[in-house]
């Protein structure tokens, strides 16, 4: 007798069918690289490049600077995929497509989801172009990935969220930058749906509430990671100061140029804390 499966499962069955006909890779890591931070690809010893337009689902990127491939290989020695850019809430995409590929990744093995962004700091201690390991989070979509029809094949439909990024990995990543002299910062992280900047009435109530830098993606992503019940770590690149009191305008070249700045140590961190997990 057949096992019922929702839309949902069917969609991600259909995906990975056209995956395997790809690779037979049983990854253990999955990464999520934002905007600016495709570099890390050149660590990573490549076996499989997908672009998404090839797999059922997915969808192209429509920002500059993401590149749209799903990459498997090996990182420091373990078995990961990345995607090399990721979707927005401001392409038009529901938080269901956005969070998709992290469902598919789950199905593919990993235990593990590692998401990186480039946001803006609220908090004067913060500067540009450094790193901040994400602690702690605020959803200011205004919307939540889990809404909708529940299948119990992909978790709870009531996610615990009292520890959103595992304190575990937030350790190594911590070691990490210690040993190497990086200079990394742990504060929260709030995003908005985007992809307008914010006011500098909405920056001082992003501050006022408790958030140290405001982006436009990473938590709809964690939400379903901790619903399937992966272990998750969430870096930042700071690319632009956002004092309300001393706000100065900023361009996305800006932003791309700050966040290559920051890029080796994020990409260090990351490459090396994947060694220890």
């Amino acid at each position: 007798m057949e096992t019922f499966k929702s839309p949902l499962r069917e969609q991600i069955d259909s995906s990975i069918e056209v995956i395997r006909k790809y690779t037979d890779a049983a990854p253990t890591i999955g990464i999520i690289l934002g905007t600016g931070l495709g570099n890390l690809v050149n660590e990573i010893e490549v076996e499989t490049e997908i672009p998404y337009d090839e797999i059922p689902n997915f969808h192209a990127s429509t920002v500059e600077s993401h590149h749209g491939k799903l990459i498997f290989g090996r990182l420091s020695g373990k078995s990961i995929v990345a995607m090399q850019g990721r979707f927005h809430y401001y392409e038009g995409f529901s938080m269901q497509e956005i969070t998709f590929p992290v469902r598919v990744m789950k199905f593919l093995g990993i235990k593990t989801l590692i998401l990186s962004n480039a946001c803006g700091s609220v908090n004067p201690y913060i500067p540009k172009s450094s790193i901040m390991i994400i602690d702690d989070h605020i959803n200011l979509f205004g919307d939540n990935p889990l809404i909708g029809k529940h299948d119990p094949a992909m978790g709870p439909r009531f996610v615990d969220m009292s520890e959103p990024y595992t304190r575990r990995l937030i350790a190594l990543a911590e070691e990490v930058a210690v040993e190497n002299k990086v200079k990394m910062y742990k504060g929260v992280y709030a995003a908005m749906s985007g992809p307008s900047l914010e006011t500098r009435a909405e920056y001082r109530f992003i501050r006022n509430i408790g958030a140290d830098v405001i982006g436009m993606s990473t938590i709809p992503e964690c939400i379903v990671a901790r619903q399937m019940g992966l272990e998750t770590l969430g870096i930042s690149i700071i690319t632009d100061e956002c004092y309300p009191d001393a706000l100065k305008p900023v361009s996305i070249n800006e932003i791309i140029e700050a966040a290559a700045i920051a890029e080796p140590n994020m990409s260090l961190v990351i490459k090396e804390t994947v060694r220890r997990i």
